[in-house]
């Protein structure tokens, strides 16, 4: 089902930004007739207006659009009513019509919309929707309907053009079979299809629609289902693929599998029988299914990876063998197929085979991630010995060979780390400003700031330091979809431009521009967990071409915003100023315990943004002199969480690598540590740290304060585009 048609959602901006927003340009009020008496005189444009779009941050619009509709509205019917025709007036006068509209305003609403459609080209299809709704709400249906078939008439090809046949089709059928002729990638095309489902849920054309078209609506499982269940006679081998194919982006492997069946053999369709089976325990399906699929096409892509898959499922022997045929046939796959043989032999303690197949991987492959991998753990055995000469030789070349490998920015880190252990200051100064040119959005990044001299804390001060914070004060355009599309964004207008947008990429696959525009809306709609999950999985992408946009994209200064958003902004630097906190370490912290999902639950029982356990709340609430509150309302729990954050930071001497490690493992843990390793050097102790979670999520932390350092700090960011 469609929801949210009209919601506003909003995104923070900081309080010199809405400041500046309420008072930069007066409180001037419209009081005739309903506040917008003089608008209507002046929203025709003159004869030569043709207003362009202007620079987006000189817009005295867009920083409103973050602010409540009630809050907004001053500033917006005083640029409406603006005798000079510009891009903003046309933007405040949509925007203002939009609230209208929210709020059941119809008449108002007309009035902002009068003649916008000629005055505002880019959005003339939306300024006709929203006309005819407003009609509606003021009950005459009479010309809501002429508006609509005005729309249908102007602009017949315009995805817009669905909604109005949509709703003119609730009085004439036709029209909804136009629709679903013509936008079939619409939402609103699937709304009419789940319409017909349940007057008749056995209409095979309309669960095939659906099937073809609507992948991740809710129902979709169920309508799979049904197609199997009641019509599998019925379906031509292009259907099963479809539906085959769904089950398989939904994970749903089992049916997966069982529907590729279905299909005449195919390295696509044997590959996925194969690894279906595997994911759901069906180990004797899966073996003999690869098997059948590594003879029948020994030179498919797919092929490669069954033979992994079955050195995996393969007593050792018999793996070794999948693995050399991997090596041998599949140059891509070698150097994985060659660590796993190197690993396999290290576990039968064929010493000789190992080292031999080792060797192959360092010289064949130096380019791979598994040369570098390995690398790492000798230079790591080396180091650990006292032996920094060899290990600093080890460790140099994997950020030389293979700069792109995750163990690359540690390697280099080290590179300079070792330097100095022997003497070498000027490669270890020169490894640490690789490391900052390199990989600038790092943990290591920081580490090497830090000993560069930047001002940018260390363990020991970070906690004490404020850096200035400066958030964007609107919503820049996403990278992909239609110039209506991004406007809509742009305006904050997120069920229609996510509506918009879907119909515009339908079922295709996606670039990773697209990608990230999709991740843009979930995280407008504050689903923070999934948001960034789905901009992190943009580099998990292996196609050439999607790897180039990736690399592109992260260039672009929303990639990395949207990735380290700022959320409850305004709770965040009360309370860190009130405990002393460092904000952007409070809400790198959030950002790793909660990714600012405040409903959040560990299993545990940690519970809200800052992830606290809920008798640590109960005392710290007693301590501080809260007695009413709640882990999950951000206020109470960022007031708790900051004071827990201070009590941990006064245990150890304001330390807060001690402290965030504490935070994490308890004070136990971090005690014991301290009596085993020396903290003397920060970086080294990390390293020991014998949980691998609190290693992580250390380095995680800190990596956060980093980026939100880079992001949102002028100074800093100025100093890394040098």
């Amino acid at each position: 089902m469609r929801k949210g048609r009209y919601a506003q959602n909003v995104i923070a901006v900081s309080a010199a930004a809405i400041l500046a927003a309420l008072l930069g340009s007066g409180l001037y009020l419209v009081k005739e007739r309903g506040g917008l008496g003089l608008l209507s005189r002046q929203f025709f444009p003159s004869k030569n207006a043709s207003p362009e779009p202007g620079v987006d941050r000189d817009s005295r619009v867009l920083p409103l659009v973050a602010i409540a509709p009630e809050q907004r509205r001053p500033q917006l019917e005083e640029i409406a009513a603006s005798p000079d025709s510009s891009y903003d007036r046309s933007r405040a006068r949509y925007l203002l019509a939009s609230d209208w509209i929210e709020a059941l305003e119809g008449g108002n609403a007309l009035r902002a919309l009068e003649g916008l459609d000629r005055e505002y080209p880019i959005l003339a299809p939306m300024i006709l929707l929203k006309r005819a709704r407003a009609y509606e709400l003021t009950n005459d249906l009479s010309k809501s309907r002429q508006v609509l078939e005005k729309l249908v008439k102007e602009y017949p090809d315009s995805l817009v053009t669905a909604e109005a046949l949509y709703k003119l089709g609730k009085g004439d059928p036709e029209n909804h079979e136009l629709a679903l002729t013509k936008f079939p990638t619409h939402p609103i095309a699937h709304q009419i299809a789940i319409e017909r489902l349940d007057r008749d849920p056995n209409q095979l054309p309309m669960l095939l629609f659906l099937a073809r078209n609507a992948p991740e609506i809710d129902r979709i499982g169920e309508i799979r289902d049904r197609l199997v269940q009641k019509f599998g006679p019925e379906l031509a081998p292009q259907d099963w693929e479809v539906i085959a194919d769904g089950y398989w982006e939904a994970r749903a492997y089992r049916n997966a599998a069982v529907t590729y069946s279905k299909l005449p053999n195919s390295a696509k369709s044997l590959y996925r029988i194969a690894r279906g089976s595997q994911l759901v325990g069906d180990t004797t399906k899966a073996i003999s299914t690869y098997q059948i699929l590594v003879n029948a096409f020994p030179q498919a892509e797919e092929t490669g990876r069954a033979l992994l898959h079955l050195a995996n499922l393969s007593p050792q022997p018999q793996a070794l063998t999948y693995l050399s045929s991997a090596v041998d046939r599949f140059p891509d796959l070698a150097p994985t197929a060659l660590k796993r043989k190197a690993d396999l032999h290290e576990k039968l303690k064929q010493g000789q085979l190992e080292a031999q197949t080792r060797q192959i991987l360092l010289d064949n492959y130096p380019n791979s991630d598994e040369t570098a991998e390995y690398r790492w753990k000798i230079a790591k055995q080396l180091a650990s010995a006292g032996n920094y000469a060899q290990a600093w030789k080890w460790a140099r070349p994997i950020a030389a060979n293979t700069s792109d490998s995750a163990i690359a920015p540690k390697a280099a880190f080290w590179v300079g780390k070792w330097a100095a252990q022997l003497n070498r200051s000027k490669d270890a100064q020169s490894a640490f400003e690789y490391v900052l040119t390199k990989y600038p959005t790092s943990y290591y990044a920081w580490r090497s700031a830090a000993i560069l001299g930047w001002d940018v804390g260390n363990f020991n001060t970070v906690r004490s330091m404020t850096p200035e914070v400066v958030n964007p004060t609107f919503r820049p355009a996403p990278p992909a979809g239609s110039e209506m599309f991004k406007e809509l964004y742009q305006l904050g207008q997120n069920g229609d431009a996510q509506e918009l947008f879907q119909a515009e990429v339908g079922n295709r696959e996606l670039t990773v521009p697209e990608r990230f525009t999709k991740a843009l809306f979930v995280l407008a709609q504050g689903q923070y967990q999934q948001g960034i999950a789905q901009i992190l999985d943009l580099r998990k992408l292996e196609e050439p071409q999607a790897k180039e946009e990736w690399k592109a994209l992260r260039k672009d200064p929303q990639y990395w915003q949207a990735l380290f958003p700022f959320p409850y902004e305004q709770e965040i630097l009360k309370w860190s100023a009130q405990r002393k906190i460092n904000p952007l370490l409070v809400v790198s912290l959030m950002r790793q315990e909660s990714r600012f999902q405040k409903d959040i639950r560990s299993p545990v029982g940690a519970t809200g943004l800052m992830q606290v356990m809920p008798a640590t709340g109960q005392e710290v609430a007693k301590k501080i002199g809260l007695t009413q509150y709640s882990l999950t309302n951000p206020e109470d729990n960022v007031a708790i969480g900051t004071a827990y954050l201070d009590y941990t930071h006064e245990q150890y001497a304001n330390n807060s690598l001690m402290a965030i490690a504490s935070y994490n493992a308890g004070p136990g843990n971090v005690s014991s540590w301290l009596q085993r390793f020396n903290p003397q050097d920060p970086d080294s102790f990390v390293e020991q740290i014998p949980f691998a979670e609190t290693q992580g999520y250390v380095e995680s932390v800190f990596s956060n304060y980093w980026n939100y350092l880079r992001i949102y700090n002028p100074e800093i960011a100025e100093k890394l585009s040098l």
